[in-house]
């Protein structure tokens, strides 16, 4: 892969590999306070590139009735680390507005051929009012971001918990504008309804999942002569497979596919679980 292929895989697997594309590529360890998570929910993911191995994601998210955190981590390297290669993990808490959640920190660390980077935001409301850490210099090339690119967004893996109103497999549950800030690119994911399809996972999961379509939309933070970005960029066959998290109001992804110039990014997961609840320690004075 080219140097401006793996650039912007980086963007797809950056950002939205955080999910999708990230998620959607680094997506996990992280447990809301004892007091108020309910649901836990464990994910680990294999990425793969024409059918070779490339890397991994684990997720963990823990939900509850006002707040939640969500954490992951990820690798890829291997037999096709000359053509991919970075780690990375990403942590986020914040808060349940609605059956939504709504960040409120958000902290990354990257590896990859761009360098190091450590990154924390805050967010409210939607705007980030503070970014700090360290990151390798932008190169004149890339898109600037502004002011305004850092309102109205979402961190990119709270992005991959998307609500699940009323019935999950229902097809308006797909129409949703992801609009997606990292620290260092800005991009909208538009997802549409495509279908329904089924997934049987070995273990953990078997069932019926809602499977949208996704149209990137690069905005600022990427190189606006990538080749790679201007391919993917508008093109309506890409997927993101969503099955219900058990026992919340969101849902997460539980494959995506990608086309590349080289071949069809996927990731799949092999472990969708909801974990048991953390037990709670008894109040002080309470019997036992």
């Amino acid at each position: 892969m080219s140097d401006e292929n793996h650039r912007a895989f980086s963007l797809a697997g950056r950002g939205g590999a955080a999910a999708a594309l990230a998620a959607v590529a680094i997506l996990t360890a992280g447990v809301c306070d004892r007091a108020d998570a309910q649901v836990r929910f464990k994910a680990h993911y294999t990425l793969s590139m024409t059918g070779v191995g490339i890397g991994q994601i684990a997720w963990l998210v823990a939900i509850g009735e006002q707040r939640y955190t969500t954490s992951a981590n990820g690798k890829a390297s291997g037999v096709l680390s000359v053509l991919v290669n970075g780690e990375g993990s990403v942590d986020v808490r914040g808060v349940m507005t609605e059956g939504h959640v709504l960040p409120r920190f958000f902290t990354s660390k990257i590896i990859d051929d761009e360098g190091n980077s450590e990154l924390r935001m805050t967010f409210e409301d939607g705007v980030v009012k503070e970014l700090s850490g360290s990151a390798p210099q932008p190169s004149a090339d890339r898109v600037p971001i502004s002011d305004a690119d850092r309102r109205g967004v979402i961190d990119p893996l709270s992005a991959m918990l998307i609500p699940a109103n009323g019935e999950p497999l229902q097809a308006t549950n797909c129409n949703h504008v992801l609009q997606i800030f990292d620290g260092r690119r800005r991009y909208d994911l538009a997802l549409a309804y495509k279908r329904v399809d089924k997934i049987v996972l070995d273990r953990s999961f078997s069932g019926i999942v809602l499977v949208c379509s996704v149209v990137l939309k690069p905005i600022a933070g990427y190189r606006a002569d990538s080749m790679l970005v201007k391919y993917v960029a508008g093109r309506r066959d890409m997927e993101l497979w969503f099955a219900p998290v058990s026992g919340t109001s969101v849902m997460a992804p539980i494959r995506v596919s990608m086309p590349t110039l080289i071949g069809t990014l996927e990731i799949q997961a092999d472990q969708f679980d909801i974990l048991p609840p953390l037990i709670q320690p008894p109040a002080a004075g309470s019997p036992r």
